[in-house]
């Protein structure tokens, strides 16, 4: 079980997806089934906005949150206009406790948490006390799906056109597609419109929407009956089991309803987790998570009960969804993730829950009894062409076991995963013969997860050697590069198990041997009966060594606290140790910098002087040119005034009038300046 098949992956929602703020969830008061007490919570620094409320009433998402794409609100109130016969029908295929769940609203913060530690080499999260991982008993506990019979499977086809138009009476949204339009399924089942009207409750809004889909859906049996069920089912299947990021509805598994009555022996409990464990693989960049995500909500508060994310109402309620609730967060998102991661990373390895359905009363809960040959097997899971393994040997502490070292899987794919945006379908394909050997694995149950291990030391050690601090997601994680801190911490607990183990046969002995001296009642009477005395005997020598070895084991937890500590002092100092060269370097370059800085401006400073000083030569140019222009002119006038002089002298002996003379002396000057200035300009 080593491998992944995936082929001829549809985005089912297809297309460009619209990026959406998702912010503002709670943290509530986590409490436990199984657990005497509720565990200490771990601070998370801050303690949340929390709007008060009916506690049997789901606090409502603020119009600025993310809404859920599940349309659970819809699909209700379609599900209330069903006449007598179809919810019958629905219940005999075993929806009936999942169609009568109440929504709860998501808490974004805590799922985008959870995707974050994913690995999608083992499908298991990673925490600092190990694996975990959702588990078909948690999908049948939690939903009320079984999670028995076929596995949900078969062929795809390039197009459903025929098979749409034929069992819904719609049609797809292009020649080789599966997709219809959300809104019109949900008229055809008449909800034309599942809009908010304004100042319009939420009581009222599924009330108006229960009456309009009784108005429309068939009310006795026949074939209008069979359409409107399969029109329901697909809804149903596709936007809640099956959820999908996008608004059209995928029309894959119809041919699975084309018989009504064999659609119940189909595991829709397995394929919901299927679907689930894909869609946790994808880019963490994707806030949120496709599928049905109130599943992992539920998970998280029965198994983590210190994050205090849920608060419990209607104790005994079934499915267990319905026992629980919380309260808005008025935080952003991004601070809310950080603050859960910080309290994962220190939460206590004994406030983990385990076993958390200990002591349930299963008579109660049918589907749970049935899907039982399930529990606790490595096992494919199985929705068409998602192919994925349920590694349950990783959480073999979830069935009461110690857990053994195994060998922790990795993907290898015999083919690339296809893009996401993906929308039609590549081939025909038959992943009954495709997936054989899977298949095979899952009809015959899987394997049983057998565990012989006496404590969980040796796991601890192979899972810090193998994760490190890949484990810690927090703002205050522990530089643990090699795993000591963790490996150290893992052995500290189950030492603290084991402790606590013996410290109960410890009372249990003294227990024991009080009653025996009670039987006993003294030295004569054990004359009389020398079995009683040896019997005394015996226990008092069974809590003696129960009492040396607790001893014992309480020495090695103080000396694993001390290792601890120390382990955790020296990683610091190495770390500290790390960075100083790293420091004195970082000084030097910025001393560089500033050098390299100061002589860049100086460069500078020198370019900007250069040119200045061009500009000054310039200008100094321009005024010798003046200065010369000047000269010249002055003595052009003083040669015209000087020749003025002349001509009126020679005017006066010759009687020429002065007027002519006059211009003729201007002429005279101003060719000759001319002529001067060209011989200025040439030279």
């Amino acid at each position: 079980m080593e491998e992944e098949h995936r082929e001829g992956q549809g985005g089912e929602g297809g297309g460009r997806r619209r990026k959406k703020s998702i912010r503002r969830r709670q943290p509530g008061e986590g409490t436990s089934t199984a657990a005497p007490e509720v565990p200490p919570a771990v601070p998370m620094e801050e303690e949340p906005a929390v709007v008060p409320g009916d506690e049997d009433e789901p606090v409502r998402p603020k119009k600025s949150e993310l809404r859920s794409r599940l349309g659970w609100a819809v699909i209700r109130a379609i599900y209330d206009g069903l006449p007598d016969f179809q919810v019958r029908r629905l219940e005999g295929m075993g929806f009936g406790p999942f169609l009568r769940l109440e929504e709860l609203t998501p808490d974004v913060a805590l799922i985008q948490a959870l995707k974050e530690r994913w690995d999608p080499e083992c499908h298991a999260f990673l925490f600092p006390w190990g694996h975990m991982v959702p588990t078909l008993e948690d999908v049948v506990r939690i939903t009320g799906l079984r999670v028995d019979g076929q596995a949900v499977t078969g062929t795809t086809y390039t197009s459903y056109q025929e098979p749409v138009e034929r069992l819904l009476e719609l049609e797809v949204r292009g020649e080789r597609s599966s997709l219809v339009g959300r809104t019109a399924l949900q008229a055809s089942l008449g909800v034309a419109s599942a809009r908010h009207r304004t100042g319009e409750e939420q009581a009222e809004y599924l009330a108006r929407l229960t009456e309009d889909a009784r108005a429309v859906l068939a009310e006795e049996e026949g074939a209008a009956a069979d359409r409107d069920l399969r029109r329901f089912l697909i809804l149903v299947i596709r936007k809640l089991i099956l959820g999908t990021r996008g608004d059209p509805v995928s029309c894959r598994c119809l041919p699975l309803l084309e018989d009504l009555t064999q659609v119940g022996s189909y595991t829709w409990g397995a394929a919901l987790l299927a679907h689930l464990f894909d869609s946790l693989g994808t880019s963490s960049r994707e806030t949120g998570v496709a599928g049905f995500f109130p599943l992992l909500q539920v998970w998280a508060y029965y198994h983590l009960p210190s994050l205090r994310r849920g608060v419990a109402r209607r104790r005994g309620a079934v499915p267990l969804l319905q026992r629980w609730r919380f309260c808005r967060d008025e935080r952003s998102l991004r601070r809310q993730v950080t603050l859960i991661h910080d309290a994962m990373d220190t939460i206590p390895f004994g406030h983990v829950q385990w076993t958390p359905y200990v002591g349930e009363d299963d008579a109660t809960q049918p589907w749970v009894e049935w899907g039982r040959p399930y529990f606790g097997r490595d096992i494919w899971l199985h929705c068409f062409n998602t192919v994925v393994p349920l590694h349950h040997r990783l959480v073999a502490r979830t069935l009461g076991l110690y857990q053994a070292v195994v060998e922790f899987p990795t993907r290898q794919r015999s083919w690339e995963r296809p893009g996401r945006s993906f929308r039609g379908i590549q081939q025909v394909t038959d992943w009954t013969v495709r997936v054989r050997e899977q298949l095979d694995d899952w009809e015959r149950r899987g394997k049983e997860v057998v565990s012989e291990a006496a404590n969980d030391e040796d796991y601890y050690r192979a899972y810090a050697r193998r994760y490190g601090a890949q484990v810690y997601r927090g703002t205050r994680r522990p530089l643990d590069p090699e795993g000591r801190i963790a490996s150290l911490e893992g052995v500290l607990h189950s030492t603290i198990q084991q402790r606590d183990d013996l410290q109960a046969v410890v009372d249990q002995l003294r227990g024991e041997l009080e009653r025996a001296q009670q039987m006993v009642g003294g030295a004569s009477s054990s004359r009389e009966d020398p079995g009683r005395s040896v019997l005394e005997g015996q226990l008092a020598a069974a809590a003696a060594r129960a009492e040396d070895a607790l001893a014992q084991l309480r020495e090695r937890e103080q000396e694993l606290r001390t290792a601890l500590a120390r382990t955790t002092a020296l990683e610091a100092e190495m770390a500290e140790l790390r960075l100083r060269p790293e420091a004195a370097e970082v000084a030097r370059w910025r001393q560089e910098a500033e050098a390299a800085a100061r002589w860049q401006q100086d460069v500078e400073e020198a370019v900007r002087l250069r040119a200045e000083a061009g500009d000054l030569r310039t200008q100094l140019g321009e005024e010798r040119h003046r200065s010369d222009m000047l000269r010249s002119e002055m003595r052009g006038l003083e040669m015209a005034l000087a020749l003025v002089g002349r001509s009126r002298s020679v005017t006066s002996r010759s009687g020429i009038p002065s007027g002519s003379a006059g211009h003729y002396l201007t002429g005279s000057s101003g060719r000759r300046r001319n002529e001067e200035e060209d011989r200025r300009r040439r030279e």
